[in-house]
């Protein structure tokens, strides 16, 4: 059943205002402190792409469901599009610019490049976090730990394959003395 917008109670001014408070957080992304002011309902995906301009986290399907947003909090892969940007205060947070050493890419994004490990490349930036993710907590993986891995990050033009042998290959880039 359709609901109509007179059967919506109205907002009070009070609840409007409310909206609009701000509150001080401070972030450590990719090693830097940043004091910024936010709107507490703010996701963290919002406050890196468009107050902080760190844009390799992309937005996609704003829900949790895609995983084109996986950043790193205190190593472990979290959807920043489900984060609140106050929830990640006094947490190391990595995104996709902060597994670079300065201009030089890293070595899981040196192996996407090498494997060819991207068809459009939108599901990229969170393939290769959710790859840095699981080769901390397992340096050797066998591709069926690499499946489990990168489970929650989907590819929509299917090079699952490339991605795969990009995750072993960078596991091997690791090993050679290839971590940050």
């Amino acid at each position: 059943m359709a609901v109509s917008l007179k059967d919506i109670p109205a907002a009070s001014a009070q609840e409007i205002e409310a909206v609009g408070n701000t509150v001080t957080v401070n972030l450590r992304i990719n090693g830097s402190s940043r004091k910024i002011l936010v709107e507490p309902r703010w996701s963290l995906l919002y406050v890196l792409r468009e107050v902080l301009g760190l844009t390799g986290t992309k937005t996609s399907c704003d829900r949790g469901e895609c995983g084109a947003c996986t950043v790193l909090i205190d190593g472990k892969p979290r959807y920043a599009c489900l984060t609140l940007a106050v929830e990640a205060q006094g947490h190391e947070i990595t995104t996709l610019e902060g597994l670079m050493d300065g201009e030089k890419l890293g070595p899981v994004q040196q192996a996407f490049a090498e494997e060819d490990a991207f068809q459009c490349g939108f599901c990229t930036p969170g393939q290769i976090v959710a790859v840095e993710a699981l080769l901390r907590r397992n340096p050797n993986p066998t591709i069926e730990q690499i499946r489990h891995g990168l489970s929650g990050n989907l590819c929509r033009c299917g090079t699952y394959r490339h991605i795969f042998n990009a995750a072993a290959k960078a596991a091997e880039l690791r090993k050679k003395g290839g971590a940050l």
